[in-house]
């Protein structure tokens, strides 16, 4: 016969290094540390090109590649890892699994670092090592629970996974402008992710956001709308495949930024300055609606001021997303309340900013463009160190309450 108890916060007492406890904390924490390291590696190497190693990947690819497969994909881990548990009620993902799949990423960050440390081949097998790995992890949990409708979260990590597949085989010589290829393959993959999680969690905490500053709710998502949003980003992804630089692909893009624009306006983002854990969401889906707007006028019209289109995409939108979810999730699932400190407002600002600086700046001042790149750089790197500054301590110690996790 099981024997059950109540949960006392003093069980939780002596464990004070919490940080592989649950998925959210040591992914976060790398995604903060990542943004950090691999940003200032790439200002150096911009200001000072003499300081790259002349075998090492071309600085340009590297720091295109790492943001994509290492920040962006710790932050991705951190967040299915947390999900995981919660729609299927399982335990966290602690110990062993979460140690191993933590080496694991920072082997192919290290394999990836431009040192002569690891062959070119090497270093592809341990970075395209990540994604299988953590698919296989959550995987069995998910299918057990028979979670179907969370399935395609797994279709994400495979595609990921051909996207990392198709840059190390053009690195190689294998596969002509794999590079290329994988890049762009791996950027639709995360829009499309945005549009997927972005339509489940951005009205449902604007409905608590709003409940819980006492206003009235009617925040509605029409299935319309929420189908022919993500099918216009599976549309997008077709299009840059098939034909990446066409009007046509113009077209795709503009009928997606208006299918966005129509699915943001239902949300209500105008109540929700007083609270940055909620306009934070509305802000990042905002940078999805305009660097597709942008990468429309780029394609059908070549406009000078649109050609950073792609900025717009990643470090607006992809940034401000991860940086959303990061705080929210920190907060909650480490038993705190779910109140942003004017540091972390600064810090969703000092993002938008250098997003907009390395935007829309080198077409305003074309003959300052190495001041606009470091201008860019300090920002994203005052933002990211002031949210360490927050939540470093939050991810490596106990919940506030007490409780396991």
């Amino acid at each position: 016969m099981a024997v059950t108890t109540a949960y006392s916060p003093r069980d939780a007492a002596p464990r004070q290094f919490v940080l592989f406890a649950y998925g959210f904390r040591p992914f976060f924490l790398l995604a903060a540390l990542d943004a950090i390291a691999n940003m200032a590696i790439w200002l150096t190497a911009f200001l000072n090109p003499q300081v790259w190693p002349d075998r090492a990947i071309p600085a340009m690819y590297w720091h295109a590649h790492e943001m994509l497969f290492g920040f962006v994909a710790a932050a991705i881990s951190g967040f299915l890892l947390t999900a995981v548990p919660g729609w299927t009620g399982r335990k966290s993902y602690g110990g062993a699994p979460l140690y191993f799949l933590t080496a694991l990423w920072l082997a192919g960050r290290i394999a990836m670092a431009p040192l002569p440390s690891f062959t070119a081949i090497a270093a592809s097998v341990t970075d395209l090592a990540f994604f299988p790995a953590l698919a296989l992890t959550i995987a069995p949990t998910l299918i057990k629970a028979r979670k179907f409708r969370n399935l395609p979260f797994l279709g994400v990590l495979a595609l990921l996974f051909l996207a990392n597949l198709c840059f190390h085989l053009g690195r190689l010589g294998v596969l002509d402008a794999g590079e290329h290829i994988g890049l762009a393959v791996a950027i639709d993959i995360v829009l499309i992710l945005i549009a997927l999680v972005g339509g489940r969690i951005i009205p449902a905490f604007t409905r608590s956001g709003l409940a819980r500053l006492g206003g009235p709710v009617d925040i509605q998502s029409r299935k319309w709308l929420e189908i022919a949003s993500v099918v216009s980003m599976l549309a997008l992804f077709a299009g840059d495949i098939a034909a990446p630089l066409s009007k046509m692909n113009g077209l795709v893009a503009l009928t997606a930024a208006l299918i966005q624009g129509l699915r943001l306006a239902q949300w209500q983002s105008h109540r929700t300055w007083r609270d940055p854990l909620v306009w934070v969401l509305h802000l990042g889906y905002a940078w999805l609606i305009l660097g597709l707007l942008l990468k429309s006028v780029w394609l059908l019209s070549a406009a000078p001021w649109s050609d950073k289109w792609i900025h717009a995409l990643t470090a607006g939108a992809f940034t401000t997303m991860i940086l959303a979810v990061m705080t929210r999730a920190s907060l909650g699932h480490t038993g705190r309340a779910l109140i942003a400190s004017s540091k972390i407002a600064v810090c969703y600002a000092l993002i938008s900013i250098s997003a907009l600086v390395r935007v829309f700046a080198p077409a305003l001042f074309p003959l300052r463009y190495e001041a606009i790149i470091t201008t860019s750089a300090l920002l994203w790197l005052a933002a990211f160190a002031l949210f360490l500054q927050v939540f470093a301590p939050i991810l490596c110690r106990p919940r506030a309450d007490g409780r396991p996790g």
